[in-house]
């Protein structure tokens, strides 16, 4: 719908600017570290998400230029946004964490506050960060250790608490291209050599979630963070801030310079791994994908499927099928894509199965 309004931003118009933002519109040619930083980080349930991610945003990216960086402690992966997994910078990791901490202690009591009632967390976190710093853990190996001091508490309780009150990052080979195998933690602090921020405000995290993914409401920017209460955060940055106003008539707060691209631009397809951020970091995802779309995409176990993109908007997902040295790559389009589109699918399609099959002799692309 177009409203002829320049205040006010439709479908298409918040689809082009998350394209933007996210270098979907055409891929960047940013180093590895850096684009993660533009990004805020990545979501990062599983090790070989982002650099699907990374490959999709980025000009001639290999999957060492990330790994390399993973193995140099560049980058690290720990619970920040949402209590998820993420891969960050290091930078990131140590700003972060602080305005974050909050939310975490309250994700652990909401999950874990009956387990760990009574007990003096203070005790526990000493000794989790004392046992982790000696010798990298799995959270089970963790729990084991720290229930021989409370044997009568729960051990996955008890090293969650360690995880949510401290920052633990995950070691290599954890977060390399096809490695498998448990996580293995050790704290932030011991890793990277570093020292956490002081600051909590959120208010610096508040502006690179907009040049990230606005414009947006105040809940979008709540739902990416898995924050509460950041209106005081938007009221003291909102000198600097331009506002515009959706369909629906909610604000949306944006970052004075950021890009507004022409909504009707044509963009090329793209193909986005599991756990995207691009489809988690708004309470309204309409500019991406439909709510029925959603329920396609977004399992009742937790995990959020590969999609494809058409015109920007989510039109299908993909797997890729392996046997021995064969690869398949097999998409399911949500509805009839037109000879075009189709076409503009296998081709981009094509180039993502040479990049994460790149040792299969035989390779192939199947419309399901």
């Amino acid at each position: 719908m177009v409203t002829g309004d320049p205040n006010v931003l439709d479908r298409r118009a918040l689809n082009r600017s998350l394209l933007a933002r996210q270098l979907l519109l055409e891929r960047a040619g940013l180093p590895a570290v850096e684009a993660v930083g533009h990004l805020v980080g990545m979501q990062a349930q599983a090790p070989n998400p982002p650099y699907i991610g990374l490959w999709t945003r980025l000009a001639g990216f290999r999957i060492e230029d990330l790994a390399d960086r993973v193995r140099a402690r560049e980058v690290v992966r720990l619970v920040l946004m949402r209590g998820t997994i993420h891969l960050v910078t290091a930078q990131d990791c140590l700003a972060l964490r602080p305005v974050l901490q909050g939310a975490l202690e309250q994700g652990l009591k909401g999950t874990f506050g009956r387990k760990l009632a009574g007990l003096d967390t203070a005790d526990v976190v000493a000794l989790g960060r004392e046992l982790v710093e000696k010798e990298p853990l799995t959270l089970g190996g963790l729990g084991t250790l720290l229930a021989e001091r409370w044997p009568d508490r729960d051990p996955f309780a008890l090293a969650n608490a360690v995880r949510n009150l401290v920052p633990l990052v995950q070691v290599p080979p954890r977060g390399l291209w096809g490695e498998s195998g448990q996580a293995v933690h050790t704290t932030a602090e011991s890793w990277l050599g570093g020292t956490l921020a002081e600051s909590t405000s959120p208010d610096a995290m508040v502006e690179r979630y907009l040049a990230a993914f606005g414009p947006a409401t105040v809940k979008d920017i709540q739902t990416w963070s898995g924050m509460t209460r950041l209106a005081d955060s938007v009221n003291r940055l909102r000198p600097r801030l331009r506002t515009f106003r959706d369909e629906n008539g909610l604000e949306l707060l944006d970052l004075a310079d950021a890009p507004l691209p022409d909504p009707g631009m044509p963009v090329p397809v793209r193909f986005l791994p599991e756990f995207d951020n691009i489809l988690l970091s708004h309470a309204d995802r309409s500019r991406i994908l439909t709510d029925e779309q959603r329920k396609l995409v977004f399992t009742r176990n937790g995990l959020i499927k590969s999609t494809f993109l058409v015109d920007g908007f989510v039109r299908g997902l993909w797997r890729i099928e392996q046997a021995r040295k064969e690869a398949t790559l097999v998409i399911e389009p949500f509805g009839t894509l037109g000879r075009k589109d189709r076409d503009a699918v296998a081709e981009e399609g094509s180039s993502l199965l040479a990049f994460a099959a790149a040792s299969a002799t035989t390779r192939g692309l199947r419309f399901d």
